[in-house]
């Protein structure tokens, strides 16, 4: 049944990603914003929404380790095996420029977040501080996306309803999509006796992430490199500030320090390697080492139980 379930979501989430991409990109001109503030704000808020749904239910439920497994996880997901992937699929042109704002936001979130957890739990007061600073970062992406709007070149009236089809349409099958990974994860990881943390982190955590592996895989694809890039590190954004921060503002997370450590470092290494060189291109030796670091990340968390 697991199995099924997984196939079911799979297919869902390849059809929804394609449908998602393309109202994404109608958006950016809509609006006349480019692709990658779209990526980082509309498009990693929807596909980050499987993550919410997972740390608010788990934490309801008493188990915020989960919670807070998933979401961490899902940042070594989003790095190691949507952006490894996809780099080794095809290569990216990417300007510094582009990805600054989303890495040098990320890395702050990280260091909050080891902060937080080094007495071992995620109190109220560093949760609101969370969502503090993820309102100071998304009001940033504010404020560059109303300085970066151009003059619309494209008459796009006639669009707009089919933009927002595409949009509502796309959400809701990968909404879907990430419910029935989950299940599968879920009843996956139950099988193999793993941690509630490093069930998260792993197994539920592939399942959170397939909405950003086939939104970044289709983006890069159709050349829309930055709804591919802005999604991944924005999620990973929502995912340590907003969602880690919602979790603990609903009740204190009890945090083991050594996995959530090897996440915090591993992330941060995977981060750097996101950076474009000099030539602005992310290419297959990229995709190999994060995938690399990824497993390293895995066998880290395994290790550490």
């Amino acid at each position: 049944m697991s199995i099924f379930l997984l196939l079911c979501g799979l297919v869902l989430a390849a059809v929804g990603g394609d449908r998602f991409v393309r109202g994404a990109v109608g958006l950016s001109t809509w609006l006349r914003i480019p692709t990658s503030v779209v990526g980082a704000t509309v498009a990693a808020f929807a596909t980050s929404s499987p993550e919410m749904t997972v740390g608010i239910l788990s934490t309801l439920d008493d188990q915020s380790e989960l919670a807070f497994g998933d979401a961490t996880g899902s940042n070594m997901v989003n790095l190691g095996v949507v952006l490894g992937f996809t780099l080794m699929i095809t290569s990216m042109t990417v300007f510094r420029r582009e990805v600054l704002r989303e890495v040098v936001g990320f890395i702050a979130s990280l260091a909050v977040l080891l902060v937080s957890s080094v007495d071992g739990k995620i109190a109220r007061a560093e949760s609101f501080a969370m969502i503090a600073i993820f309102l100071v970062w998304l009001s940033w992406v504010v404020r560059d996306a109303l300085q970066s709007r151009q003059q619309n070149q494209n008459e796009i009236e006639t669009r707009k309803l089919l933009i927002l089809v595409d949009l509502v349409v796309g959400l809701s099958m990968l909404l879907v999509s990430g419910r029935l990974i989950i299940l599968a994860a879920k009843d996956i990881g139950d099988m193999l006796g793993w941690s509630p943390f490093v069930m998260g982190s792993i197994v539920v955590a592939i399942g959170t992430s397939a909405p950003e592996l086939v939104t970044t895989i289709v983006s890069a694809k159709r050349g829309h490199v930055g709804v591919g890039i802005g999604t991944v590190l924005g999620s990973n954004i929502f995912n340590s500030m907003l969602i880690i921060g919602l979790a603990g503002w609903i009740s204190p997370i009890e945090v083991t320090l050594a996995p959530t450590l090897i996440a915090v470092v591993v992330a941060f290494v995977a981060t750097l390697v996101v950076i474009p060189s000099r030539a602005n291109v992310l290419g297959k030796p990229r995709g190999l080492l994060l995938a690399s670091l990824y497993v390293l990340f895995v066998i880290g968390l395994l290790m550490s139980q």
